[in-house]
C-alpha cells in the first residue's frame, strides 16, 4: 500500500508518502511474533512557519491557517515528485497512485487543522480514495518506528513486550501514556498547566533568545553550568505522575529579577539556561522511571518535538540502560510535527479495521464522515 499523510495541526505544513507491504499482525506481544512488515518512507516534505511566528513569540492560529492555505498545494506536489509519483496518468484510476489518505484531525489549532482536513477531503473526493482521520499524539508515538526517507526497514508493530510507557513532550503536550496495545492507551500523567516545550519557549523569551525556544536554550546550555542556580523541579516528589512547569518558569523570572543586572552577560544566560534545562528534564526522567516501575513495563518510548533535546535524549537513554529497560527515541527528523508519522498511524488504524480485509473502496472510509476535533485525546 501507498499512504498519503497530511499534517497541519500547528505551524508546519507537512505531506508525506509511505509504502508498506502486507498487513500488520495485531497478535498479543506475548506470542513473540508481532507482525513484521516492510515499510519505506518515499517522501516527507515539511514547510515551516517559524520565521512568520517568531516576531510574535508563539504561533498565531489564524496566521498559521493562512500560510497552510498558501503552502499545502505546493507541498503536496513536491511530496509526489520526491516519491517519483505523478498525477498525469490518462487512466482515471491511476491519476493518483495512492491507496489511502491519512490526515491529522486533532488535537491542534482548529483553523490550522481545518486546512489540512479540507485539502485531504478534496483529494479523496477527486480521486475516489479512502480517507482516515489520525490522532496527532498517536502519530508521535508511531514516529518511533520510522526510518530515514528512502531506507527500507522492517516495521516491528510491537517490538517490545506490552504495555509500553510513552513520554510525549512538545510545545503543547507533556504526557505519560501507557500503550496497552494498538489503539489502546491510558493517560497516567499530564501537565497541569504549561507543557514542557511551552516552558522552554517562555524562558527563552525571558532570556531574550527568540522563538522557538527549545533549540536556543539547548544550544546556550552547552556553555553553562547546570548546578549554578538551584532551580526547582516542580512536582518531582508528588505521588502522581502529573507535571507542572509554570512554577519553574516563574522561578526563572524571579531569578533574573533578583540578579539585579541591567543586562545579562552571555555566561549568566548560559548558566540560567543550563540550570533551567536540568530542572525541567530531571522531573521528566524521574517520573518516567517511577511510572515504569509501578506499572511493571519493560519498554519505554520518547516522542514529540522536545524529544529532539540532546540532554533529554541522553538522560532518557542512560536511565533506560541503568534500569534494564528497552527504549526507543524517534530519529531527529521525526521528532517534530511531520506527515510520515500520520501516514503510518493511518495505515495502522486502516489495517486493523474489518473493512480493510475487503476490497478497499472509498465508501468504506468516506470523506464526508471525517471531522476535526481540536481537543482530541486518547
Amino acid at each position: 500500500m501507498r499512504i498519503l499523510g497530511i499534517e497541519t495541526s500547528c505551524d508546519e505544513t507537512a505531506v508525506a508518502i509511505i509504502e508498506t507491504s502486507g498487513r500488520p499482525s495485531f497478535a498479543k506481544a506475548s506470542a513473540g511474533k508481532q507482525g513484521t512488515r516492510n515499510i519505506k518512507v518515499l517522501s516527507n516534505v515539511i514547510s515551516s512557519q517559524v520565521r512568520l511566528h517568531a516576531k510574535y513569540g508563539g504561533v498565531v492560529p489564524n496566521l498559521a491557517a493562512r500560510e497552510h492555505v498558501k503552502n499545502i498545494g505546493h507541498v503536496f506536489r513536491l511530496a509526489l515528485k520526491q516519491a517519483n509519483l505523478s498525477q498525469k496518468s490518462k487512466v482515471k484510476s491511476q491519476k493518483l497512485p495512492i491507496d489511502l489518505i491519512a490526515v491529522t484531525r486533532g488535537p491542534g489549532l482548529g483553523p490550522a487543522l481545518l486546512v489540512g482536513i479540507a485539502f485531504a477531503k478534496a483529494v479523496a473526493w477527486k480521486y475516489d480514495k479512502p480517507i482516515i482521520g489520525v490522532n496527532h499524539l498517536e502519530g508521535h508515538i508511531y514516529s518511533n518506528w520510522l526510518k530515514p526517507v528512502g531506507v527500507n526497514s522492517k516495521l516491528q508493530i510491537i517490538n517490545y513486550k506490552l504495555p509500553i510507557l510513552n513520554l510525549i513532550v512538545s510545545g503543547g503536550h507533556t504526557e505519560l501514556v501507557l500503550m496497552e496495545g494498538h489503539g489502546k492507551y491510558k493517560i497516567i500523567g499530564e501537565t497541569l498547566d504549561d507543557a514542557v516545550g511551552e516552558a522552554f519557549d517562555k524562558v527563552a523569551r525571558l532570556l531574550g533568545l527568540g522563538y522557538p525556544g527549545g533549540p536556543l536554550i539547548s544550544k546556550l546550555a552547552e556553555k553553562g553550568d547546570p548546578e549554578h542556580y538551584p532551580l526547582p523541579s516542580p512536582m518531582i516528589y508528588s505521588k502522581n505522575y502529573n507535571f507542572s512547569y509554570s512554577g519553574l518558569k516563574t522561578a526563572v523570572l524571579y531569578l533574573i529579577r533578583d540578579l539585579n543586572l541591567k543586562k545579562l552577560d552571555n555566561q549568566t544566560k548560559s548558566d540560567i539556561a543550563a540550570s533551567f534545562q536540568k530542572a525541567a528534564i530531571n522531573v521528566l526522567i524521574k517520573k518516567t522511571l517511577r511510572a515504569a516501575k509501578e506499572y511493571g513495563v519493560d519498554s519505554i518510548m520518547l516522542s514529540g518535538g522536545v524529544s529532539a533535546n540532546i540532554l533529554l535524549r541522553s538522560e532518557f537513554k542512560k536511565m533506560a540502560e541503568e534500569n534494564n529497560l528497552k527504549y526507543s527515541r524517534p530519529q531527529i527528523e521525526y521528532t517534530g510535527d511531520n506527515a510520515a508519522m500520520i501516514a503510518l498511524t493511518g495505515y495502522m488504524n486502516f489495517a486493523k479495521s474489518p473493512s480493510s480485509l475487503k476490497l478497499r473502496r472509498a465508501n468504506d472510509f468516506p470523506w464526508k464522515s471525517l471531522e476535526m476535533d481540536a481537543n482530541l485525546g486518547f
